[in-house]
C-alpha cells in the first residue's frame, strides 16, 4: 500500500513536470510568459479538464514556499542605498497606486455584487496588485529594467510586494473580526513583536552563522543554512498565526546588507523557481471552470473592467509625474493585470471564513484571465506605445547604470589593486571573494566584499553581470572554458582575466577574454627600470632596454601561444642570451 502511494506520488510529479514543461515552452515561444503556461498546465491536470492529478489544495500549501522564497529574495534586494534613491517612486507612486486601485476595485465589487463590505475589500484589495512574476521578466527581456520607465514599474511592483504584509494583516483582521480568532490589534502586536525578535535573531545568530559557514567553505552547508533561515522565519510567524511570507521577507531584509546577499540569491533561486512554478500549477488545478461556465459574462466583463480601471488609474498617475502619454499608457497596460499574490490572499480569506471557495474560484479566474490578456495587450498596442527617437527634453531615454559598471572576482593582492584603481576612477565596482577571512579583513578597512564563488554563472548574474560593462577575474584558478561560458552568458561585458604566470597566459590565450594580464609582468619591469635609473643609466638607454625587452617577450609569447608549448621558444631564448652576453 505504501509502495502504491509512493508510485502515485511519482506519477503525479511526472505529470505535473511534463505538462508544465510543454506548456511553459509553448507559452514562452509565443511570448506569453511562463506564469500563464504554469496556470494552463494546472488547469489541464485539474478536475475541471482531464482530472489526472488530485490534491491540489495540499500541493498548493507546499508550493506556497515558492511565494515565501520570492518575498525572501525581495527582502534581499532592499539595500538601504537602493531604497533611498527610489524612495519617492516606491513610497509615493507605489503607495498611491496600491491604495487607489485597491479601493476603486473594491468599490466596483461592492457595486456589482451583494457582498458585504468586508468581503468586497478582501476581494478588491488583492486585485489592485499586479504580477511581479509576469512583469519583471517582460521588462528584463525588453531591456527596460534599468530605464526610467522600468524603474517606475519596478518601484510600483516593489511597493506591491511590500504591501503584501499589511494586506495579509488586513485580510486576517477582517476574518478574525468574523470569527473566534485574535483581533486585528492583537495580530498587529504579534507582528511587531515577531519583527523585533527576528531582527535580533538575525544580528545575534544568523549573521554569525553565515560567517562561520563562510570560513568552512562548504557550499552545501550554505544552501542548508539559507533554507533554514527562510523556513525558521516562516515557522516563527505561522506559530503566531501570522503569514509565513512576512517572516521570509524580514529574513531577507536582515541579510540584505551582508556580504552573503548574492550567494543567498543564487542558492535560493532554483528552489524559488521550481516551487513558484508548482504553486501556479496548483492554482491552475484549483481553478473551477464550472464556476466560470456558469458565469461567463461576469468573469469576462469583470476582467475587462479590471484591466480598464487599473490602466486608467496608473496612466493618470504617470501623467501626473510628467511622463509622456505613450509611456504612461505603457505603464498602465503593463501593470493592468491581477497578480499571483491575489491567490495567496484569497486562500487566506477562505481559510478565515471571510469568502467562500466559489468566490475565490470566480475571482481567481478573473485574475488568470487578466494575466493572460497582458501579453496580447502589449503586442497589440506596440506601435501606439512606441516613443519617438527623442524624449521631451531632447535626449534619448536609455538604461541607467544603477548596478556596478565592473565586477571584480577575487579580492586578494591583485584584485585589491585593480578594484581600488577603478574606484579612484569613480567607477562603481562589485567585489566578490569566496574566502571568508579575506572578506573579514576587507570589512575592517571599510570595503564591502560579497561572499560567493565568482566562477558560477548564477552567482555573477545575481551580482548584476547582465548590466555590468566589465567582468574582471583577478583570482588564480581561471580557465578558458569558464571565460567562454561567461562571455556567452554576458556578451555585452568586456572580460578581463589575470594570468598567474606564463603558462596560464598561454592556456588562456585562445579564450573569450578581451584582455589577459600577467600578474607580475608590469611590476617586475618597473622595478628593473628603477634599478637602472638608480645606477645612473641615461633615460635613452633605459627606454631602449624596456622597448627591446617588451618586443622580445612579445615575440616569444606569440611563438609559445601558437604552439601551446612553453618550451617552443627555447632556441629563441638561447640566441637572446648569447646576444646579451656578446657571444652571438
Amino acid at each position: 500500500m505504501e509502495g502504491h502511494h509512493s508510485g502515485l506520488m511519482l506519477r503525479d510529479a511526472l505529470l505535473m513536470l511534463g505538462f508544465a514543461l510543454v506548456a511553459v515552452l509553448a507559452f514562452r515561444r509565443a511570448g506569453l510568459g511562463a506564469t500563464l503556461g504554469y496556470l494552463v498546465a494546472g488547469a489541464l491536470l485539474g478536475p475541471s479538464v482531464f482530472g489526472l492529478v488530485e490534491g491540489a489544495e495540499e500541493m498548493a500549501e507546499v508550493a506556497e514556499l515558492g511565494i515565501v522564497m520570492l518575498l525572501f529574495v525581495v527582502g534581499l534586494e532592499l539595500s538601504p542605498e537602493r531604497l533611498w534613491r527610489l524612495k519617492n517612486a516606491i513610497f509615493g507612486l507605489g503607495l498611491t497606486q496600491v491604495t487607489l486601485c485597491g479601493l476603486v476595485v473594491s468599490g466596483v465589487v461592492l457595486a456589482f455584487t451583494d457582498y458585504a463590505w468586508a468581503v468586497a475589500l478582501a476581494i478588491g484589495l488583492p486585485l489592485g496588485l499586479s504580477s511581479t512574476a509576469q512583469v519583471l521578466p517582460m521588462l528584463q527581456s525588453g531591456g527596460q529594467l534599468r530605464t526610467p520607465f522600468g524603474e517606475r514599474a519596478f518601484s510600483i511592483l516593489l511597493f506591491q510586494d511590500l504591501s503584501i504584509i499589511p494586506l495579509i494583516t488586513i485580510v486576517a483582521a477582517l476574518g478574525a473580526g468574523m470569527g473566534d480568532g485574535p483581533s486585528g490589534i492583537t495580530l498587529a502586536l504579534y507582528s511587531i513583536a515577531a519583527v523585533i525578535s527576528l531582527i535580533a535573531a538575525g544580528r545575534l545568530v544568523i549573521r554569525p552563522l553565515f560567517r562561520l559557514i563562510g570560513h568552512l567553505g562548504e557550499r552545501e552547508l550554505f544552501i542548508v543554512a539559507a533554507l533554514f533561515t527562510v523556513l525558521a522565519s516562516a515557522v516563527v510567524m505561522t506559530s503566531l498565526g501570522l503569514s509565513a511570507a512576512l517572516g521570509a521577507f524580514i529574513a531577507g531584509v536582515m541579510l540584505a546588507d551582508t556580504p552573503y546577499r548574492h550567494e543567498l540569491e543564487a542558492d535560493i533561486e532554483p528552489f524559488r523557481s521550481i516551487l513558484l512554478g508548482l504553486f501556479f500549477v496548483a492554482v491552475g488545478m484549483m481553478l473551477d471552470l464550472q464556476v466560470i461556465a456558469d458565469n461567463p459574462l461576469f468573469v469576462v466583463g469583470f476582467a475587462i473592467l479590471l484591466i480598464s480601471l487599473k490602466t486608467a488609474i496608473i496612466m493618470g498617475l504617470g501623467l501626473l509625474l510628467k511622463m509622456t502619454w505613450r509611456s504612461a499608457l505603457a505603464l498602465g497596460l503593463l501593470l493592468s493585470q491581477g497578480g499571483e499574490f491575489a491567490f495567496v490572499l484569497y486562500t487566506q480569506a477562505v481559510g478565515g471564513g471571510l469568502i467562500t471557495t466559489e468566490q475565490s474560484s470566480l475571482f481567481g479566474a478573473i485574475v488568470t484571465l487578466s494575466m493572460a490578456a497582458t501579453p496580447f495587450l502589449m503586442m497589440a498596442t506596440a506601435r501606439i506605445r512606441q516613443e519617438p527617437a527623442e524624449s521631451e527634453d531632447g535626449t534619448r531615454e536609455g538604461p541607467r547604470n544603477e548596478g556596478a559598471r565592473a565586477i571584480v572576482v577575487g579580492y586578494g593582492r591583485f584584485g585589491q589593486s585593480v578594484a581600488q584603481t577603478l574606484l579612484h576612477g569613480e567607477l562603481s565596482v562589485t567585489l566578490i571573494d569566496r574566502k571568508q577571512k579575506q572578506i573579514d579583513i576587507a570589512e575592517e578597512f571599510g570595503s564591502k566584499v560579497y561572499f560567493g564563488d565568482g566562477k558560477r554563472i548564477d552567482m555573477l548574474r545575481q551580482a548584476g553581470a547582465a548590466d555590468a560593462q566589465l567582468i574582471m577575474f583577478c583570482n588564480r584558478d581561471v580557465d578558458a572554458e569558464l571565460l567562454e561560458n561567461v562571455k556567452e552568458a554576458f556578451p555585452n561585458a568586456a572580460i578581463f582575466a589575470r594570468g598567474y604566470d606564463r603558462r596560464s597566459v598561454i592556456e588562456l590565450a585562445g579564450s573569450k577574454a578581451d584582455y589577459i594580464m600577467r600578474e607580475m609582468f608590469e611590476s617586475a619591469i618597473r622595478m628593473a627600470l628603477l634599478a637602472m635609473e638608480k645606477l645612473g643609466l641615461s633615460q635613452q638607454a633605459i627606454d631602449k632596454a624596456e622597448a627591446d625587452y617588451r618586443q622580445y617577450d612579445h615575440d616569444r609569447m606569440e611563438v609559445q601561444i601558437e604552439s601551446g608549448d612553453i618550451y617552443a621558444a627555447q632556441e629563441m631564448t638561447r640566441q637572446q642570451q648569447k646576444r646579451l652576453r656578446g657571444e652571438g
